[in-house]
């Protein structure tokens, strides 16, 4: 494997590539590739952050955060469809995210939960024809952030300008990767193979509801920074009942570890150090090959930005109800659901066979 091929390795794939050797000279070489690897994603998610901020205005950094999201995805995911139509679906994906969040945020509650479910859904349907690709992740990870950190006025008019010039770099960047590849499907098909009661449109149907139900009841209980709530279910309502289980029991502890280390740091690191918080989080997330302790480091971030909107002792508390709240509220709404699912499912196999008899 040559230096570049160990660029693209995941952090998982790293650790392996690097156990893989007895040879004390390879290892250390293939160690120092790691390392590199970790600091030169961190700087130039930095550099995108920071330029984005300039172009954009600072309100709208997080536009570059879910560009540069989005970019890493579409590298090597595809949508399943001909490339073109794909380009097409980048930029309605980007239209929502542009339209929904405002339009979420100017509404009564009840109306933001009509919106954030048509919104998530629309997401799904579009750009998760593969449910183990997970890019869908990304797209309504961003629906989120941006709901959360949420501009009026010419910011506004910034950020829709930062999610167009967002659009165009993610689809050149497609393009180049995916002009090769040769599709049956087309976009309509992303529409035609829904159905109802299959596994796949049955978890589109689960995850929108479970979210959109999940902020909602943050909304009406006036919790600030919903946003983590609908992140957190988002999280943990998994396809696969194993996997939920595994990110549910690790989802709430591990938060809270990540606001214990936060809160510790805070203490013992001069203000000139503690300010790069959020850059020591992402080189911890670089390092971090599992769930749990990536869990620990985007607390990181999240908790600096938010220390200075409610203060240290209230944003700790946001942090580990709405993360607490949210996996555990995902568990239970997903054994309610499939336990509907099936009910509903039976009682129309039932009804048809009445109906074919008669």
């Amino acid at each position: 494997m040559n230096f570049y091929q160990q660029l693209q390795l995941s952090s998982i794939g790293s650790k392996q590539w690097i156990k893989s050797t007895n040879d004390l000279k390879e290892k250390r070489n293939r160690i120092l590739i790691y390392n590199f690897k970790v600091y030169l994603v961190v700087a130039f998610c930095f550099a995108v952050v920071t330029l984005y901020s300039m172009i954009f205005g600072s309100q709208n950094s997080i536009v570059g955060v879910l560009v540069l999201l989005v970019l890493m995805i579409l590298r090597q995911v595809d949508f399943g469809i001909d490339t073109k139509h794909s380009i097409a679906v980048i930029f309605m994906i980007f239209g929502i995210l542009a339209a929904g969040p405002r339009l979420a945020n100017t509404v009564s509650a009840g109306w933001t939960f009509l919106i954030h479910f048509v919104c998530i859904m629309a997401i799904l349907i579009l750009s998760c024809h593969n449910v183990i690709m997970s890019n869908q992740s990304t797209f309504i990870l961003g629906y989120l952030l941006l709901y959360g950190y949420d501009v009026t006025g010419h910011d506004y008019t910034l950020r829709i300008y930062g999610l167009l010039a967002g659009a165009v770099i993610c689809s050149l960047v497609f393009y180049k990767n995916h002009r090769n590849r040769r599709f049956r499907r087309g976009f309509l098909h992303l529409f035609k193979e829904f159905h109802l009661f299959s596994t796949r449109s049955n978890w589109y149907l689960r995850l929108s509801i479970g979210i959109s139900t999940a902020m909602l009841i943050g909304e009406l209980a006036n919790m600030p920074r919903v946003m983590w709530i609908g992140i957190a279910t988002m999280s943990v309502l998994l396809p696969f009942s194993k996997d939920m289980k595994y990110r549910v029991q690790r989802r709430g502890p591990f938060n809270i570890l990540g606001c214990m280390i936060f809160l510790l740091l805070h203490m013992i690191l001069p203000d000139s150090i503690f300010k790069w918080i959020g850059l020591i989080g992402g080189v911890g997330v670089g390092y971090s090959a599992g769930y749990a302790w990536q869990t620990v480091f985007n607390t990181f971030g999240a908790l600096y930005i938010a220390e200075s909107m409610f203060g240290l002792k209230t944003a700790i508390i946001l942090r580990i109800v709405a993360n607490v709240f949210g996996s555990l509220y995902a568990y239970g709404f997903d054994k309610i659901f499939r336990g509907v699912s099936t009910a509903v499912r039976n009682l129309m196999k039932d009804d048809t066979m009445v109906g074919n008899q008669v």
